[in-house]
């Protein structure tokens, strides 16, 4: 299944009261206008919050996905992130309806992935050529704001791969690209070979990033991604829904289409970083799932975690992140939670 998360309802324990949407936005009323971030050096400003488009046309029709387009677009929200790959096409065809309907095309920082397609896979120049093209056409839109490398292929030379997309770049079907599945050895060795070529270079990371699943970015890929101001974009932000706290043992994800995703949070530390969202959501009266997000909104280098929804209201919580304030001791019991 996808890198990101779906965010259902949280349900804590026993004796721990259950935030609902309706009573977040009771709570917080209208939400305020988020200021958005830039992301590298580009003239991209986004929300800090992305909205995937991974569950579209899997476990969110058609309908639904636009109504989560449409509420996310509502409360100031303007980057959605999807790819090639996603539900064979479909999550592409869904936006780019979504995108023609609604007008929003010159308000909406559009990202999409290549390399993983069943039509198109690998980074080789013709691959990411067709695979961009095919993407352009499902979209209904005549440019990519943000293309990513959705894989490491070192197969490929990356001289091969970086000439490819700059000829894209030139030729005005991608804005700005980024990197998925990298390595910071390899993300090093793009930006040398960039400016070997005298060729775009990379502004983004899409990495794998959240509360439970902190050592292979904090412990690596952070300090390269300040080296290189790249923006960094955590996918898989909520760990498939653990983090808003509906799993909490092993009867809560049986038969569950993430079984395999968050069976391996589902141990001591997992518990742990659980029972100190609860206290920290419980202080700020929201959901877990909003805690998590802000947690990683306050880290540096950090633009906008990539997350889901499969109907429009899960949204609220999502998009309620931005107007969160963790305390420093907040902030120091998560950090102590999650090592």
């Amino acid at each position: 299944m996808s890198e990101h998360s779906s965010t259902p309802v949280a349900t804590p324990p026993t004796g721990v009261p259950v935030i609902t949407t309706e009573q977040t936005r009771a709570i917080v009323g209208s939400m305020p206008v988020a200021t958005r971030r830039r992301v590298s050096d580009s003239d991209l400003s986004v929300f800090p919050i992305a909205m995937s488009g991974n569950v579209f046309g899997w476990t969110a029709d058609a309908s639904e996905s636009e109504r989560v387009l449409d509420v996310y677009a509502a409360h100031g929200g303007n980057l959605i992130d999807t790819a090639d790959s996603y539900a064979g096409g479909r999550s592409e065809i869904i936006i780019g309806n979504w995108l023609r309907s609604r007008g929003h095309r010159d308000d909406v920082v559009l990202a999409t992935k290549v390399g993983k397609s069943a039509d198109h896979p690998g980074l080789s120049a013709s691959a990411i050529e067709a695979a961009v093209n095919a993407s352009l056409r499902r979209l209904r839109t005549d440019r990519i704001d943000l293309l990513y490398l959705h894989l490491d292929e070192p197969e490929v030379p990356f001289d091969e791969t970086l000439l490819a997309v700059d000829e894209l770049i030139r030729a005005g079907k991608v804005r700005y690209f980024g990197a998925s599945h990298h390595t910071g050895s390899r993300l090093i060795e793009a930006r040398i070979a960039s400016a070997q070529l005298g060729v775009a270079r990379m502004v983004a990371l899409q990495n794998h990033y959240n509360l439970v699943f902190r050592t292979e970015y904090e412990q690596g890929l952070a300090r390269v991604a300040a080296d290189l101001s790249l923006g960094v974009m955590p996918r898989f932000a909520l760990a498939g829904g653990f983090l808003t706290g509906k799993y909490r043992s092993k009867t809560d994800i049986l038969g569950n289409r993430r079984e395999s995703e968050v069976a391996r949070f589902l141990n001591r530390s997992g518990l742990k970083v659980l029972h100190t969202l609860d206290t920290v959501a419980a202080e700020h009266e929201l959901p877990l799932a909003t805690i998590a997000l802000a947690w990683l909104l306050s880290k540096p280098n950090v633009v906008a975690p990539v997350v889901s929804a499969s109907t429009g209201d899960q949204v609220f919580d999502l998009v309620a992140a931005v107007a969160v304030s963790l305390t420093r001791s907040q902030l120091t019991a998560l950090d102590r939670a999650g090592e």
